[in-house]
């Protein structure tokens, strides 16, 4: 009987998979794995790769993970693959109409979809719901839609739909809201301050609005006005009383990378952390064996209700898509971004 897999999603440390690599996810059978730019050269190269990582796991419906957002978050470039704006490019179009906005949020998405499916990937780190304040840390900074909730709402429900008709999950980040932090939680641990009423009435609402996606990436933040200890990542007070409660998500939730500096204590510490505090899956990104080594070492396998909301996702991914004409969306979005002030 073949092992169940374990709540981790990894990375990969180049564009083919060594066979240390190959045998580590044979032993290990993580749930899914995400690309890089250092994963990245053609498209015949990352459909190679994708598919040697289903075969290592020995999960044809492994959760193949890339963050193509657009703008300065793209880990496919040209010359093989087009540029797509950024958030805020969006959010620009909506001060002259909000319609305009929307749809053309719908098709960067759609149009993203449909580099991702061509190349086997069935999941984007996309839409940002963050809502970034001034003197916030530039680490979202044009990432997001805007600095209004209900522009960041509209736009990132447009982008999830977009990528959804393509084929491809969408996730939700960073919740419960990045957006206010004055540090990179790749470098150190925010904290923010804000009272409850402030976050509940400005970041938040876009998570809630979208709680019903199957898919959401944790913040690496701490929230003092729940849990001035730990980051969203590893408080099972902000994940019960805020992620599960008051935004209503009930989907895959998974950590942020797990070797960013925000978090602290070993691998293995950092792991458990995550795992016992409510997150359904572990995210640990860089592909350095050293490092993916004590994550996966003595790792559980997947817990029943975090296997019963990775088999909703999977389901997601069999939903048929609707007729879809490239050059037209093309041109459309063309038009529509040239109508930015």
């Amino acid at each position: 009987m073949a092992k169940a897999m374990k709540p981790i999603i990894f990375g990969a440390a180049g564009q083919r998979l060594t066979n240390a690599e190959a045998a580590f996810y044979a032993e290990h059978r993580p749930c899914g794995f995400i690309l890089f730019k250092r994963n990245v050269d053609t498209p015949e190269q990352v459909r190679a790769l994708v598919e040697e990582m289903k075969r290592a796991a020995d999960n044809p419906d492994a959760l193949i993970l890339i963050d193509q957002e657009g703008g300065r978050v793209a880990r496919l470039r040209p010359p093989h693959w087009r540029d797509y704006p950024c958030g805020a490019d969006y959010g620009k179009l909506w001060a002259v109409d909000p319609d305009l906005a929307g749809e053309a949020a719908f098709l960067g998405a759609r149009l993203i979809a449909d580099d991702l499916a061509a190349l086997g990937i069935n999941v984007d780190c996309l839409p940002v719901l963050d809502v970034p304040v001034p003197g916030a840390n530039n680490i979202i900074g044009d990432r997001a839609y805007g600095t209004n909730p209900t522009v960041v709402m509209a736009l990132g429900r447009a982008a999830a739909q977009g990528l959804i008709e393509g084929g491809v999950l969408p996730i939700i980040k960073h919740i419960p809201g990045h957006g206010r932090a004055m540090a990179d939680s790749h470098l150190a641990l925010p904290v923010v301050t804000t009272s409850r009423t402030a976050l509940e009435a400005h970041d938040f609402p876009p998570f809630r609005a979208l709680g019903d996606l199957s898919l959401a990436m944790t913040a690496h933040v701490i929230f003092t006005a729940y849990d001035a200890k730990a980051p969203a990542t590893t408080s099972r007070i902000v994940i019960d009383e805020v992620i599960r409660g008051q935004m209503g998500f009930d989907g895959l939730l998974m950590s942020d990378d797990l070797s960013m500096k925000a978090l602290s204590g070993d691998f293995t510490a950092r792991r458990d952390a995550v795992l016992s505090e409510g997150c359904d899956v572990v995210l640990h990104c860089n592909g350095v064996m050293e490092e993916m080594t004590p994550v996966a070492a003595g790792c559980p396998t997947i817990s029943k209700p975090a296997r019963k909301r990775l088999d909703a996702v999977l389901a997601g991914l069999k939903r048929p898509k609707p007729g879809f004409d490239r050059g037209q969306a093309e041109a459309r979005l063309a038009e529509l971004l040239a109508m930015r002030p």
